[in-house]
């Protein structure tokens, strides 16, 4: 069944969708997609089990990526440009290999269409060990999760997760949900034999990440025959944080080259 995204937009003209990634929300793309809103209409989605959206018992990349075509349905856009990281990067390359009609062109973040160890259970166990009766701020939740979650910047990551208000603080993102459907969010669907997106297509790795290695070129290739590669310097797998303009320069540039056709 479709889950009905919340989002954020910004600006207007030729929509472009951001799909976040694992335990992410659309406010972590918030800066770029107010730099991209200057010349476009950009809609920075929640997925389903993330951020404002509704919460599922399942999430596989052909569900999530009809919940983006039908939220974009809902918001009149025939056809989209798509932005996806990680997570939303598999979600965005499912969209353009079952839907290729309605995807203007696709920009993938530091992911390959291919299957991955299931990454993130020590943190996810980590947010499921927590005693929520027990916290009180959002300091609390850090210093209970530092020994587990050595990595500052990690656990603030995570900790966007945590909502306080009346009563005893909730998780925003479904971790029962996610825990069960790890296998499928670090896997990659089996597709057709012959199955490919021949548009436009983007691929912007960070140079020192793990996650879109020069072995992972053969698979994006045969799916996405006319893909782009680019690699960013000094950029792990958050490429669009950590070097903003340097992303921001390789996305504008492929975005524009469609606007002056």
């Amino acid at each position: 069944m479709t889950v009905r995204l919340a989002a954020e937009e910004y600006g207007t003209g030729a929509p472009v969708a951001i799909l976040h990634g694992l335990f992410g929300w659309n406010r972590n793309w918030a800066t770029i997609a107010r730099q991209l809103g200057a010349t476009r209409r950009v809609i920075a989605f929640d997925l389903r089990n993330h951020g404002n959206s509704p919460w599922a018992d399942t999430m596989n990349y052909a569900e999530m990526a009809e919940d983006v075509r039908a939220a974009l349905v809902e918001r009149g856009c025939r056809t989209a440009a798509l932005i996806g990281h990680s997570m939303g990067g598999k979600t965005a390359m499912v969209a353009a290999l079952t839907g290729r009609e309605w995807i203007e062109r696709l920009i993938v973040v530091d992911i390959a269409p291919v299957a991955y160890r299931p990454a993130r259970l020590a943190e996810l166990a980590a947010m499921q060990g927590l005693d929520l009766d027990r916290i009180t701020r959002r300091g609390d939740a850090d210093a209970r999760l530092a020994a587990l979650i050595p990595d500052a910047a990690e656990r603030s990551f995570l900790l966007q997760n945590l909502v306080f208000g009346e009563g005893r603080p909730r998780w925003r993102a479904n971790l029962a949900a996610i825990e069960r459907e790890m296998p499928v969010i670090a896997g990659f669907p089996d597709l057709s034999p012959g199955t490919a997106y021949r548009g436009p297509a983007l691929f912007v790795a960070g140079a020192r990440s793990p996650y879109l290695r020069a072995e992972h070129e053969p698979a994006i290739r045969h799916l996405f025959p006319a893909a782009e590669i680019v690699r960013i310097d000094n950029a792990g797998h958050w490429v669009h944080a950590e070097q903003p303009a340097a992303f921001l320069a390789a996305v504008g540039s492929f975005l524009e080259a469609s606007a002056v056709k």
